[in-house]
């Protein structure tokens, strides 16, 4: 199939940083930021999300409304778990420093950087740098589109994750694959704040959005055979949707010690590759509707 051809029903048509691969395509301009400033002067109430590609962040800007520069920065970060990785943890440690240099100036005394750089080299546990000082934001959120594995998570439908697992970080073997995990090389999962979840999963079901839970896998490669597809679910078998940056956002959360979530709108099923079943349309407005009542949840 002509990957560059043009959809048949422009109301449906994507962004063009979505046109030409797997869930997200061009990235050319996508790592980008909101207007605002990354840290405000009530950073610590502050919530960052973070998008892949400009598509998102524009339907996310429009679901939070006027208010959002009030509680929410909200960057696209590029697509693949490094790339939300890196984007996310810069974001965060140039608000650690903002809030060190607001300390210095009132007098406080910061972190030098050799205790931050051996807090890192030494904690197994979430947070190196999460004592250096307070948090600038009390939540990070990986959203975007995404799949949906069939039987779980509908197409124009959303997940509000339980937990984010990086499902092809691990090894191949003869006897099949070995996560990190079960390697003994640290751990492929990042559990949620699960209060906040089930919040967020109730008031987009009384707002009449179809929403479940489960995990939300996040893969290097986009799943677009049946095989693989199969090959997932052994691995994670609550996995509810695929997504290719939840686990490296929540990462860099977790680093600075600061909760994530994952919300994904579902455009495709996960399995074969079909791009005329995609509507990444119906998935963008699902997560502009989402992101309306995120705003109210997180307010609230």
């Amino acid at each position: 199939m002509n990957e560059h051809r043009q959809d048949k029903d422009q109301n449906n048509k994507p962004n063009a940083s979505f046109e030409n691969s797997g869930h997200h395509g061009n990235l050319t301009g996508a790592t980008t930021t909101s207007d605002t400033s990354p840290v405000q002067a009530n950073s610590s109430q502050r919530v960052l999300i973070v998008t892949a590609v400009d598509a998102e962040k524009d339907a996310v800007l429009r679901g939070l409304g006027n208010t959002a520069a009030e509680r929410f920065d909200v960057i696209a970060a590029g697509v693949g778990p490094a790339s939300a990785a890196a984007g996310t943890a810069a974001t965060l440690a140039y608000a650690v420093a903002a809030a060190s240099t607001r300390a210095l100036a009132q007098g406080s005394t910061a972190p030098s950087p050799s205790d931050v750089a051996q807090a890192s080299a030494t904690s197994d546990g979430p947070g190196p740098l999460a004592g250096a000082g307070s948090p600038a934001y009390m939540l990070v959120i990986s959203a975007g589109i995404g799949g949906g594995f069939p039987g779980r998570a509908d197409v124009g439908s959303l997940v509000v994750a339980d937990a984010m697992v990086a499902a092809d970080l691990g090894s191949q073997t003869p006897d099949g694959f070995l996560s990190v995990d079960e390697l003994g090389f640290g751990s492929s999962i990042v559990a949620t704040d699960a209060e906040l979840a089930a919040r967020l999963r109730h008031e987009l079901q009384r707002a009449g959005l179809a929403v479940s839970g489960g995990t939300a896998v996040t893969v290097s490669t986009a799943t677009g055979t049946a095989e693989t597809a199969a090959e997932l679910l052994r691995r994670v078998p609550d996995a509810a949707a695929e997504g290719m940056e939840g686990f490296g956002v929540a990462t860099a959360a977790q680093q600075f010690g600061v909760p994530a979530l994952e919300l994904r709108a579902i455009s495709n099923a996960v399995g074969p590759r079909d791009r005329d079943a995609w509507r990444i349309k119906d998935a963008l407005d699902a997560l502009q509707a989402a992101s309306s009542i995120l705003r109210e949840v997180i307010s609230s």
